[in-house]
């Protein structure tokens, strides 16, 4: 149904779609490719599968913390069957991804190098005075790589120590990290591999396909904060303009109503009427009818046999914290930087994902000597019946969760709602 209800600077009407929650949720997890009846990318090779699947969702997001598999691993191991973390490493080392900031550190396709101009000149612009103050250490480190790229971190040495991100109080950074890191953010190197944890980086000019060099080379400010907010919105798939991250650039509360506004009046993007929602969502013209399509269809109840998916902290569907209240009912906080005493779900709680439903959370945590997966909790929220097919199912999706970490064991620790899976 369609109604007017908006309207933009000039006070004039525009259109609306009007729809209801569960019909934006299970949008939402269909374009994230969260929903059960998901059957996965057609060519049979799942490292091929996972580019498409990064291709598909715009770009996954990268990060260190390591109590199970990073939050890379786990967004695809959620999406397609058969991945491997190594997988992702054999993809950025073919050079089919590079690593950026996009809605953090992310892996993107590589064919969107270009798109990112922008945010490389806002970056050097920015720490032209950190460079220059690093002088000599900067010009070692971009002659070294030069000379024997690619190297890891520990291939540079530097008796001195900075002022890093995180150690503002005293200089712990040894100023050759630190120059590293700086010529990461400004585009001059990138990292080409990784082995483990460990980055391997090399000279941007000559990892970077000459084609796509100079496509980024010719395109100016305006054209690459534009195709930056296009990719935005189709990764978000369901925004608004309240998210200080919209279009992965600076922009005041004004300045992203305005560019929202300006894409609505030329029907590229719809604003959303969602019932009971109060917040003003928007979504991408092309993308209504497929809306449509959920909408129709909610009688089409989702089974008790759907499977359960465990999500990472940082999933793409999580990237913005006030949706999920909006569409799910669902509050999350990840609490790894929360002092122990006070976290109350755990350090690494991953929700529960089952049908179009977030029902709980699991806090997984991985004895890699032992071989053995501990659940440190497994909370189910008070609404949520315990079925016994829900029961068989956490059973399920737990020994697979194990059996992607190389675990033959898994330990729950404790249990809310007095669930016995084991």
């Amino acid at each position: 149904m369609i109604t007017a209800s908006i309207t933009n600077k000039d006070g004039e009407q525009m259109k609306s779609f009007q729809t209801n929650r569960q019909a934006v949720r299970r949008f939402l997890l269909d374009t994230q490719h969260l929903l059960s009846h998901y059957e996965g990318m057609a060519d049979p090779s799942a490292i091929k599968s996972a580019s498409q699947m990064i291709r598909q969702l715009e770009c996954v997001q990268l990060d260190a913390v390591a109590s199970v598999a990073r939050n890379q691993h786990l967004v695809l191991a959620a999406r397609v069957p058969g991945y491997q973390p190594d997988m992702l490493n054999e993809l950025l080392s073919q050079g089919y991804l590079f690593e950026y900031w996009a809605n953090a550190a992310c892996t993107i396709p590589m064919d969107d190098y270009p798109l990112f101009e922008a945010t490389r000149i806002r970056f050097r612009n920015q720490m032209r005075e950190e460079l220059d103050k690093l002088g000599a250490v900067v010009d070692d480190v971009v002659e070294k790589l030069r000379l024997e790229g690619p190297l890891p971190s520990r291939s540079f040495r530097a008796a001195d120590r900075v002022h890093g991100a995180w150690d503002h109080k005293y200089p712990r950074t040894k100023a050759t990290s630190h120059a590293l890191n700086l010529l990461l953010d400004t585009g001059m190197i990138r990292v080409v591999r990784r082995e483990g944890s460990e980055r391997f980086f090399d000279l941007t000019e000559r990892t970077i396909p000459r084609k796509l060099l100079q496509e980024a080379e010719n395109m100016d400010v305006s054209e690459s904060n534009k195709a930056l907010l296009e990719k935005y919105m189709r990764a978000y798939r369901v925004f608004d303009a309240g998210d200080a991250r919209l279009g992965w650039q600076k922009m005041s509360a004004a300045e992203r109503q305005a560019v929202i506004m300006k894409r609505v009046e030329d029907g590229m993007v719809i604003p959303l009427e969602i019932e009971g929602v109060r917040r003003q969502y928007y979504m991408l013209a092309e993308d209504l009818d497929r809306l449509k399509s959920h909408d129709k269809h909610l009688q089409e109840l989702l089974s008790d046999d759907d499977p359960i998916i465990f999500l990472p902290p940082l999933d793409n569907l999580l990237w913005r914290r006030e949706r999920l209240v909006d569409l799910f009912d669902f509050s999350y906080k990840w609490e790894v930087y929360t002092p122990k005493a006070k976290r109350r779900y755990g350090y690494y709680a991953m929700p529960i994902l089952a049908g179009d439903r977030l029902i709980g959370r699991v806090d997984p945590g991985l004895d890699r000597e032992n071989q053995v997966l501990t659940v440190r909790l497994l909370q189910i929220d008070p609404d949520v019946e315990v079925t016994p097919s829900l029961r068989g199912n956490l059973k399920t999706s737990l020994e697979a969760f194990a059996a992607f970490h190389g675990a033959r064991d898994i330990t729950v620790e404790r249990a809310e709602q007095d669930i016995r899976i084991f």
